[in-house]
């Protein structure tokens, strides 16, 4: 199960550094500082997928196990245990995800609603927004062209959650294999023109979003450049 095994880790690497009594862990060798970044970043998952245990029990099971005494939890209530706290997780983050989603799409309304009204934004039937930031003067591409272009995609609090110029690299893809807002909106443009595109949950990642950078039901807000079209 992958959270056991979060938490075996963790505890792992715990007690390559030290006993659970030691509360001074002392960081003096290779393996010492591997141990401890597993561990650090391993709790943080812990810490924000709210998965709070006592690490000195953990530990003293994994020590009890290593020098071969016997299990205080038999195998058979270990798997009961764990399959309970597996469906208790899956429900706790479900329901997390559910309220995410109804505050990002209530921002998103929002956000789009005001944004409509803003000097040079236009609205298409579906409720895709863009803005022409500077326009081309070459071809307009099809959904079935594979078009090459620079992109800064961000959240509506202005977090950057992926970048093409950051890399320092164009992205090349066919228009009708991404997100319904892009196929759309790269569509109206044409090669050498800049927009910026407001794009509803619905025409982008949907209500489960895209892990970890882009959250549920997430309105976002990409700036394209069309570079080229590439016919195949």
């Amino acid at each position: 199960m992958k959270y056991l095994s979060l938490v075996l880790l963790l505890v792992l690497a715990t007690f390559a550094c030290s006993s659970s009594s030691d509360k001074d862990v002392k960081i003096v060798s290779f393996d010492d500082s591997v141990a401890y970044a597993i561990g650090a970043d391993l709790g943080t998952n812990l810490i924000r997928d709210s998965i709070m245990l006592n690490p000195n029990i953990i530990a003293d099971a994994i020590k009890d196990m290593m020098e071969g005494k016997e299990a205080k939890i038999s195998d058979a209530d270990r798997q009961t245990v764990m399959r309970s706290f597996s469906t208790k997780l899956r429900e706790k983050q479900q329901a997390k995800a559910e309220v995410e989603a109804v505050g990002n799409s209530k921002a998103g309304v929002e956000f789009l609603v005001a944004n409509k009204n803003k000097e040079g934004v236009k609205t298409t039937a579906s409720g895709l927004q863009y803005k022409v930031l500077k326009a081309g003067t070459g071809a307009k591409p099809l959904s079935s062209d594979k078009v090459k272009v620079h992109y800064t995609g961000k959240l509506i609090d202005g977090s950057t959650f992926d970048s093409s110029v950051d890399r320092g690299e164009p992205a090349t893809f066919r228009l009708d294999q991404v997100i319904k807002g892009w196929t759309e909106g790269v569509a109206l443009m044409s090669v050498g023109a800049k927009y910026e595109f407001y794009i509803p949950f619905e025409l982008a990642y949907g209500a489960q979003g895209r892990k970890p950078s882009i959250p549920p039901s997430a309105t976002l807000i990409f700036e394209v450049e069309l570079l080229d079209i590439i016919k195949e």
